[in-house]
C-alpha cells in the first residue's frame, strides 16, 4: 500500500460480532441511563424534572442510536447530539450516561466514517454548536439569581465566573479528547491495514523468490547437463559408428575409436559425478569446477579424433580470467564443437578462435560445413544456442550466432558461433565470482607454451597431441 492508496483506504465494514456489541452496548447504555436517572431524581437536585416522555425521548435518542454508530457514524452523532440537547435543556435528571453516549457517538464519527471530510465537520458543528448552547446557558444563569444560588456573581473573579470558566475548560477538554481519540482510531486502523498488504506484499516476493530461484537452479542443472551429456555422447556416438564400420577391415582403427568412446565416457561420468557433488554440497561449487579456457586443447583434441579437423587459434596477451567467465566460455566452445559434429555433415573442418582484446574477451567457432541443422533458426532457437546465451549472459557478454555467406572465410560458407564477454583490466563486468584462473597453459595435458614467433605478436606454437596442428 503506497502513500498514495494510504490516503484513499476506506475501513473495512465492523464484522458480524462488532455489530452484536454494539446492539449489547446500546442497550445496556440504555437501562444504566434510566436507572442513573431515577437515582438523580431521587437525590432532589432538580426541583421540576421532566415529563416522563421527555425523559424516553431524551434518553432513547441518547443511547439506542449507538447500536448502529458504525455503520452510519454521522446519523448516531446527529441524533446523539439532539438527545444529549434535550436532556440537558428540558432537565431530565442524568448527568454521567448522556456524556458517555455524546464521547462515543463522536468518537464513532472520527473512526468509522469513510468520508474524512464530512467527519470533520460532522464533529466541527455538533462540538461548536453545543459548546454555544453552554455560552448561552452560562450567560442567562449570570443573570438569573435562582441559578446555582450559592455562587456568587459579584467581581470580575466572582465564583460563578470561575464555574463558568470550569465548565468551558471540561467542555473543550471533552471535545478534544473525543476528536483525538477518534482520529488516532483510524489511523491505527489505516497503519495496521497498511502493514498487513505489506505482509502479504513481502510473502507473495518470497514466494515469487523462491519460485525464480527453484527455476534458475533448474535451469542451470539443465545446462550442465546438456553440456556434459550432448557433448561427450556425441563423440561416444561418432566413434562407436567409426568402430562399427571398421571392425572387421581395420581392427587397430576400431580399438582406437573404442578406446575414445572408453574415455569420453569416463570423462562423462566424471563431470557428472562433480555436478551431483556440487548439488549436494552447494558450498563447494566454486572449487568443484576445473573446466575452462585452458582445456580448450583438449576440446580441439577431443573433435579432431571425433574426425573433425580442428585448429585452435589463440590472439593477443593471454591473461587471468574470472571463474564464471572462463567456464562459461569453454562451455560455449564445448556445445559449439558438438553442434559441428552433429550438423555440419561430413568431411566439414572447424576453426577455434581466442582473442584476448584490451576491452573484451572473445571465443569464435565457426566452420564450413554444408548442412545445417534442420528447423534451427540463424538466431538459434534450439537448447544448445540459448544455453550458451544464458551462459554468457550471466557474464555480462552477448553470443551471436548464425550461417556463413560463402565467400566469408568458406567457399562452402557454413555456421559461426562467437561469445564475446566485455572486459575492463582484468574485473569482467557482470562477473561476481572474483577468483580467476591462468591462461597460460593451453596445451593439452598441461603443456608449456612455446616460444614467440618474430612474424606476429600474440602468436606462437604449442606441442599438442599428435597430428592436432593446433596453431597458436
Amino acid at each position: 500500500m503506497t502513500a498514495h492508496s494510504a490516503a484513499e483506504w476506506v475501513r473495512p465494514q465492523p464484522s458480524r460480532a462488532s455489530l452484536r456489541g454494539d446492539i449489547g452496548l446500546a442497550l445496556l447504555l440504555a437501562v444504566a441511563a434510566l436507572t442513573t436517572s431515577l437515582l438523580y431524581q431521587r437525590t432532589g437536585l432538580i426541583a421540576e424534572p421532566a415529563e416522563p416522555w421527555v425523559w424516553a425521548l431524551g434518553l432513547g435518542l441518547t443511547t439506542l442510536p449507538l447500536a448502529v454508530r458504525r455503520r452510519y457514524p454521522v446519523p448516531v452523532a446527529a441524533a446523539v447530539s439532539i438527545g444529549f440537547f434535550v436532556c440537558g435543556q428540558f432537565a431530565v435528571p442524568e448527568i454521567l450516561i448522556v456524556n458517555i453516549c455524546l464521547f462515543i457517538a463522536l468518537y464513532t464519527v472520527g473512526a468509522w466514517e469513510p468520508r474524512r471530510v464530512l467527519s470533520v465537520w460532522t464533529r466541527i458543528v455538533i462540538g461548536g454548536a453545543l459548546m454555544a448552547w453552554l455560552v448561552l446557558s452560562l450567560i442567562i444563569s449570570s443573570s438569573d439569581t435562582d441559578s446555582f444560588p450559592g455562587l456568587s456573581r459579584s467581581g470580575l473573579f466572582s465564583a460563578y465566573a470561575t464555574f463558568a470558566v470550569i465548565q468551558l475548560i471540561t467542555n473543550f477538554m471533552y471535545f478534544g479528547g473525543a476528536f483525538y481519540f477518534g482520529e488516532r482510531s483510524w489511523r491505527a486502523a489505516r497503519t495496521q491495514a497498511l502493514l498487513e498488504t505489506q505482509g502479504r506484499e513481502l510473502a507473495l516476493e518470497r514466494q515469487t523468490s523462491a519460485a525464480q530461484a527453484v527455476a534458475l537452479d533448474r535451469l542451470g542443472i539443465a545446462r550442465e547437463l546438456h553440456d556434459v551429456v550432448a557433448h561427450h555422447v556425441s563423440v561416444m556416438g561418432i566413434q562407436a559408428a567409426a568402430a562399427r564400420r571398421s571392425l572387421h577391415r581395420e581392427p587397430a582403427r576400431a580399438a582406437a575409436a573404442l578406446e575414445v568412446v572408453e574415455q569420453s565416457a569416463h570423462t562423462a561420468v566424471e563431470e557428472l559425478r562433480r555436478l551431483v557433488h556440487t548439488l549436494r554440497t552447494p558450498e563447494t561449487e566454486g572449487a568443484s569446477s576445473t573446466v575452462g579456457i585452458a582445456q580448450l586443447a583438449t576440446l580441439v583434441a577431443e573433435s579432431q579424433s571425433a574426425g573433425v579437423p580442428t585448429t585452435l587459434i589463440v590472439a593477443g596477451e593471454p591473461r587471468p580470467l574470472p571463474m564464471l567467465v572462463d567456464v562459461a566460455l569453454y562451455r560455449v566452445v564445448q556445445e559449439a564443437l558438438t553442434n559441428v559434429r552433429k550438423h555440419a555433415g561430413r568431411g566439414a573442418s572447424a576453426e577455434v578462435r581466442l582473442r584476448f582484446e584490451q576491452q573484451a574477451v572473445e571465443v569464435e567457432v565457426s566452420d564450413d560445413g554444408v548442412r545445417q541443422r534442420v528447423g534451427a533458426s540463424a538466431e538459434g532457437s534450439g537448447l544448445g544456442l540459448r544455453g550458451m546465451r544464458e551462459r554468457i549472459g550471466a557474464v555480462g557478454g552477448t553470443v551471436q550466432a548464425g550461417r556463413r555467406e560463402p565467400g566469408t572465410g568458406s567457399p562452402a560458407g557454413g555456421f559461426l558461433v562467437r561469445a564475446t564477454v566485455p572486459s575492463v583490466g582484468e574485473s569482467f563486468i557482470g562477473s561476481a565470482e572474483p577468483a580467476t584462473r591462468p591462461v597460460a597453459d593451453l596445451g593439452a595435458g598441461g603443456a608449456e607454451a612455446g616460444a614467440r614467433a618474430g612474424t606476429g605478436a600474440g602468436t606462437g606454437t604449442v606441442p599438442l597431441a599428435e597430428g592436432l596442428g593446433v596453431r597458436l
